[in-house]
């Protein structure tokens, strides 16, 4: 199925370039990027849904978790701006299978490690399998998209959200009831995933060959300084998202725990509730910023979830739920037109711009992990909530963000 629909601007006003106007809408291709990156992100969410169990076999404290999410999420920040650069210029079509093998083998030796320093060497092969696949995805993504960049983004990335919010409730019905050593069963998953990956990697290969070259003009009239202050400001707001939603990821599970005396599989499946949640806010997000503009949506996702983080820390946990539905919803709003919005500043450097904010959710995730912990350790679970609530007021920066012609 394609889109035939004719050459018009893009979702910030800029005109596109005539070889991203020829290239028909690949639904197939992105379907197929989307449950790939669902694969890949079940496996990386298993690793932090796995926390609970890890951290009473091992007798790890939160810190030592805080430092596993750091192992992974910034060995994938550090790994994937140099991946999207390298890509940039000399394109690797099987990268992408490559990147979901060394996922794998970080499974495989979380499932049998025997001691805390293989624990990190595990997660730390999962980041860099995640720094090997998410720049390259995204770029598919991308190529795939015609015209409608947000909504591809928004498929290919919700594949990703899908995966995490799927990871807690496989790990809550395989992991928690089996052992540890259920962790490598997920290898199967990789294993098709690299089977869709090498065939995918073979589309983009021919769609470089047959696509014009024809580069990519910068017309939005922004001056360089510009761009690099409005990079700056987007890289700040994911800060601002995700330092929240690692909170969210790595000690929510324990938030509710200790709180609301819940088991490890009732705090598991509220969990996945949020994470379902961020799934479906990151479906709306791209489209609705193909129909609106990137900035309001931005405006309006980081922004708008302040009144719902802050009611989170006093809430009952009929209404913890309710309430992380809608933290959910609207804060995953955000990242794909963050993406596309930073890809269209730069244009011509799709790896680039992805795996600089693929890289940064990574970083800023695995730093906020780690600190978290800190403060956890010396404080309560239910603190780190209390101070995390007001992260989303920084997000009356997207004020400085310019305004295109649709926006």
């Amino acid at each position: 199925m394609a889109d035939s629909s004719v050459p018009q601007s893009s979702l910030s006003g800029a005109p596109l370039t005539s070889g991203e106007a020829v290239i028909q809408t690949q639904y197939l291709v992105i379907l197929s990027i989307a449950i790939c990156h669902f694969i890949n992100d079940v496996m990386q969410s298993v690793l932090s849904a796995s926390y609970p169990l890890l951290h009473d076999e091992f007798e790890l404290t939160f810190t030592q978790i805080g430092l596993m999410s750091f192992a992974f999420m910034g060995t994938a920040s550090v790994l994937q701006p140099l991946v999207g650069t390298i890509t940039d210029r000399y394109p690797f079509a099987q990268s992408l299978t490559l990147g979901m093998g060394s996922t794998m083998l970080g499974l495989l030796l979380l499932a049998n490690a025997p001691s805390y320093p293989f624990l990190l060497m595990g997660a730390s092969l999962i980041g860099i399998g995640s720094a090997v696949f998410h720049p390259e995805a995204s770029r598919v993504a991308r190529a795939a998209a015609g015209r409608k960049f947000g909504t591809a983004q928004s498929f290919f990335q919700v594949g990703g959200n899908a995966g995490h919010a799927a990871g807690p409730l496989l790990a809550a019905f395989i992991v928690a009831p089996f052992g540890r050593g259920s962790v490598a069963w997920f290898a199967v998953l990789a294993l098709v995933g690299m089977t869709i990956l090498s065939q995918v990697g073979r589309w983009h290969a021919n769609h470089r060959k047959s696509k014009k070259k024809v580069a990519e003009v910068r017309d939005h009239g922004l001056p360089r300084s510009r761009v690099i202050f409005t990079i700056a400001v987007l890289a700040f707001l994911v800060f601002t998202k995700n330092a929240y939603i690692s909170s969210i990821s790595s000690y929510y599970t324990f938030f509710l725990i200790e709180k609301f005396e819940l088991t490890t599989q009732q705090a598991q499946m509220m969990l996945f509730i949020f994470l379902a949640a961020s799934a479906a806010g990151v479906i709306f997000g791209g489209p609705i910023g193909d129909k609106i503009g990137t900035r309001a949506v931005i405006w309006v996702s980081i922004l708008g979830v302040l009144p719902f983080t802050l009611l989170l820390p006093y809430a009952s946990l009929f209404w913890t739920g309710v309430l992380t539905v809608f933290i959910g919803l609207i804060l995953s709003s955000a990242f794909p037109a963050i993406v596309v919005f930073a890809q269209e500043l730069v244009p011509g450097r799709v790896g680039l711009i992805a795996g600089v904010f693929f890289g940064l959710s990574f970083g800023i995730g695995g730093i906020a992990a780690a600190a978290l912990g800190l403060v956890a350790d010396a404080t309560s679970i239910e603190f780190v909530y209390r101070v995390c609530a007001f992260l989303p007021a920084l997000g009356i920066l997207a004020v400085f963000l310019p305004r295109f012609s649709r926006d």
